[in-house]
C-alpha cells in the first residue's frame, strides 16, 4: 500500500471497527512508515503526521532526553513504539520515555496534538497503565499523572527525574524551537546547566 501524504498537516481517520479489523489495517499499513495506529473500545485511528506535528515531537523528546542525561537518570527512549494490550488497546505515542528500568509500557507518553484526540486519548494510556502522559496543543503543555486509577491534571512531573524540570522553561524552548530549533536547544541546556 502506498500514500501520498501532505507534508505540513496531519492526515487523520477514524473508523469504528473491532480488533480483528484493526489488525487487519495494520497488516496493510505494516510498509507504511510514519502511519500511526489506535484502538481503544471500538474505535479505530489512523494517524499520518504532518512536518509541524513531527518536528515538535522531535524538540520536545530532544529536550526531555537532554534533561534526563544532564540528571543522570537511566532511562530508555521508546518514540512511537506500539503500547498494547491485545485484544484492548493499541497506542502509539509521539515520544514515550522508561524511566528508572526497562519496562513492556512506558512511563511517560508525550502526545503532540494538532488535529485532535487530546486529551480524550486519556482513556487509552489510563489502559495502558502509562504512570504520566503529556499533551503540547496550542502553545500550551498539560500534564496527566495516574493515580488511584485515573488521571490528575499535576503542575510538575511526578515521575523519578523529571520532578524538578522547570516546565516553564520547557514550554519557551518548545516554542522557540519552531523559527530556530537549535538555538531552542541551546537555550535549554543553558537554563538546565545553569
Amino acid at each position: 500500500m502506498t500514500l501520498l501524504l501532505n507534508k505540513t498537516t496531519d492526515q487523520r481517520i477514524v473508523h469504528h471497527g473491532t480488533w480483528e479489523q484493526f489488525e487487519l489495517l495494520r497488516k496493510g499499513f505494516s510498509g507504511s512508515p510514519g502511519v500511526r495506529l489506535s484502538y481503544y473500545e471500538g474505535i479505530i485511528e489512523i494517524l499520518m503526521p504532518g512536518q509541524d506535528h513531527e518536528s515538535f515531537a522531535r524538540v520536545l523528546g530532544y529536550l526531555v532526553t537532554t534533561f534526563l542525561v544532564e540528571q543522570g537518570i537511566f532511562f530508555k527512549p521508546t518514540g512511537a513504539m506500539t503500547q498494547e494490550k491485545s485484544g484492548v488497546v493499541s497506542a502509539q505515542a509521539d515520544e514515550s520515555f522508561c524511566i528508572g528500568s526497562v519496562k513492556p509500557i512506558p512511563d511517560l507518553s508525550i502526545e503532540v496534538v494538532f488535529t485532535s484526540g487530546g486529551i480524550s486519548k486519556l482513556e487509552r494510556y489510563q489502559a495502558l497503565g502509562v504512570s504520566e502522559v503529556w499533551f503540547w496543543e496550542d502553545g500550551l503543555l498539560q500534564l496527566y499523572h495516574l493515580q488511584d486509577g485515573s488521571y490528575q491534571l499535576i503542575e510538575h512531573s511526578q515521575l523519578p527525574g523529571l520532578r524538578s524540570l522547570d516546565l516553564d522553561v520547557l514550554r519557551r524552548c518548545i516554542l522557540m524551537a519552531e523559527t530556530d530549533a537549535g538555538e531552542a536547544i541551546r537555550a535549554f541546556r543553558r537554563e538546565i546547566e545553569g
